[in-house]
């Protein structure tokens, strides 16, 4: 499985792409926008790297693969986004878009942090809906994936299975080459919900020993596209990030 995408270090393979997907993206602006809610959106883009911060939370177009089609994003709030995404039936990550909350806090100095989702994914298309947190230095990358459909999998070996947080997970451990990777992903799909993220953070730190006392930079949520042919929509009707 291809690495993941940070957007404020996006790869250099990337930003390769950016002059042959202009002239996609621009076409697909109209179809994109004309996919978001009947009420107008108060920020859009259907730049490569299109972002803006809206009530805490920065989003992000985040289209970083190789082989990518069109895709926008709209947001009515920090809390209210989605994205239409037309990326052909090829294998491999075609982007991640996301909303982030900024958390700069060192696991043990974390007294809670939660997070709810509630979202509207399609039913075709290759993708995942996923929690994708960092630490400051970019060593250490969890993924919770609490939904997902297609022909996507998780980097790494199989790890046994978890209950924590609120939520029964699969885990995954592995290696991308710049950072070890964690992945969880919840045994049966859910489209709504609250996870406790902390307890997972604390399993990974005091009960398997992979990582030390990192200071957790990023929490970003959205949805990792591989492959959406035709043109999907992709919504997070409330998303909240919350703890310190």
């Amino acid at each position: 499985m291809a690495p993941r995408t940070r957007p404020t270090r996006t790869r250099s393979l990337a930003r390769t792409l950016t002059a042959l997907l202009a002239p996609a993206l621009a076409l697909g602006a109209t179809v994109g926008l004309a996919s978001a809610p009947a009420q107008a959106a108060v920020w859009n883009s259907c730049d490569q790297w299109g972002n803006t911060t809206l009530d805490g939370y920065t989003l992000y177009n985040n289209i970083w693969g190789s082989g990518a089609g069109s895709q926008c994003v709209w947001a009515n709030s920090g809390t209210n986004w989605g994205v239409w995404a037309d990326h052909p039936d090829t294998g491999g990550i075609k982007s991640y878009p996301n909303a982030k909350k900024v958390i700069n806090k060192p696991i043990t100095s974390l007294s809670s942090l939660t997070s709810t989702y509630d979202v509207t994914v399609p039913t075709a298309g290759a993708y995942n809906t996923s929690y994708d947190i960092w630490d400051t230095d970019y060593d250490y990358e969890i993924m919770l994936w609490v939904n997902h459909h297609g022909a996507v999998g998780p980097l790494g070996t199989p790890q046994g299975t978890v209950s924590l947080g609120g939520h029964t997970w699969n885990v995954y451990k592995g290696n991308n080459g710049a950072n070890e990777v964690f992945s969880f992903l919840r045994t049966s799909d859910s489209d709504s919900g609250t996870v406790n993220i902390l307890p997972i953070l604390r399993w990974i730190k005091d009960t398997k020993g992979w990582m030390g006392n990192e200071t957790i930079g990023d929490v970003q949520f959205g949805y990792e596209i591989t492959s959406s042919a035709g043109g999907l929509d992709f919504r997070t009707d409330n998303l909240t990030v919350s703890g310190g």
